[in-house]
């Protein structure tokens, strides 16, 4: 996932949209997807399942999924009608202000997809397997991924993969735990290339993002999350592919679109260009507290709701 991390000098500061070869930003809803009908307070209809988003898939009907690391948040996003809620190891960066997602811990991580799961039991909650979570062997990367199902009740896992990683989505798959292959920009791989860049900028590059679509879905990924790629690159995925395709700066084809949500809500310094702030959450934020604090200073602390129930003190 992009995060709001100020990006490196060879990082793009534009979205996708302003790359050779991209499109349009991907354009906001009018009303969230998935809000029940007649609901007066929105929410989800029913659970949200693969089948849900398939089945959206087919409609061509796009949904939304943002990143979410709480219960108190995930239970907003769920009466908003979010269908999707990603457990993204941003929070490294946006819970603990660590330098990087590669810090994010299994433990870490599995308590915090267990927590955005009590607050919002009707989405779709996809953990997102830390650094080194898989890499190391095959059977590991599925005792902690199945861990993710289990102790923090993950509807489906994400990994940074390329068709490499085939074999193992396959054993996941057969253990019958869902897989979301994450192509394109993995930003666990930021050290190696020098910092985060956009993918799939040339057309070996993009053949070989094709390729590994391919591959991750014939494996058996339930779903395909591309992030960070010119707007015909994430077309031609969607096109072949037969699973839905989530996209993080990746143009308006993909069927689903994800970004942090503390980007979209003003919480951060710098913002990715597809995922600008929709509300001044910060500065409402810094106006409460700075009212609470007069408050405190002028001794207006509203009614004392404790009460003695033998009198009081007067007399003793």
């Amino acid at each position: 996932m992009t995060t709001a991390s100020k990006p490196s000098p060879e990082t793009p500061t534009k979205s996708p949209s302003k790359l050779p070869g991209s499109g349009p930003s991907v354009p906001t809803p009018a009303v969230p997807v998935g809000v029940e009908a007649g609901s007066p307070s929105g929410g989800l209809a029913a659970p949200v399942t693969i089948r849900t988003l398939m089945r959206m898939r087919e409609r061509g009907e796009k949904f939304a999924c943002l990143t979410c690391y709480d219960a108190t948040t995930a239970r907003w996003l769920e009466r908003a009608g979010i269908p999707v809620l990603l457990v993204g190891d941003t929070a490294a960066e946006m819970i603990l202000g660590l330098p990087g997602t590669i810090h994010a811990t299994m433990d870490f991580m599995v308590i915090l997809t267990a927590a955005v799961k009590r607050g919002a039991p009707k989405v779709m909650v996809m953990a997102d397997m830390p650094f080194m979570s898989y890499q190391v062997d095959d059977s590991e990367a599925l005792r902690n991924a199945a861990r993710f199902m289990t102790e923090g009740r993950a509807d489906v896992v994400k990994l940074e993969v390329d068709r490499s990683h085939a074999a193992l989505v396959e054993k996941m798959a057969r253990a019958g735990i869902p897989v979301v292959a994450h192509i394109g920009s993995r930003p666990q791989l930021a050290k190696l290339r020098g910092g985060y860049s956009a993918a799939g900028r040339t057309v070996p590059e993009a053949h070989h993002l094709m390729a590994d679509a391919a591959a991750l879905e014939a494996a058996g990924a339930a779903l395909l999350l591309v992030e960070a790629v010119p707007l015909e690159v994430a077309e031609r995925i969607v096109q072949r592919a037969t699973v839905p395709v989530i996209g993080c700066g990746a143009g308006p084809a993909c069927d689903g679109q994800v970004v942090v949500l503390q980007d979209i809500l003003g919480l951060t310094d710098w913002q990715p260009a597809f995922a600008q702030p929709l509300a001044s959450i910060g500065e409402q934020l810094a106006s409460a507290a700075r009212l609470w604090s007069s408050r405190v200073r002028e001794g207006e602390l509203g009614d004392h709701p404790y009460r003695m129930v033998d009198g009081g003190l007067a007399g003793t």
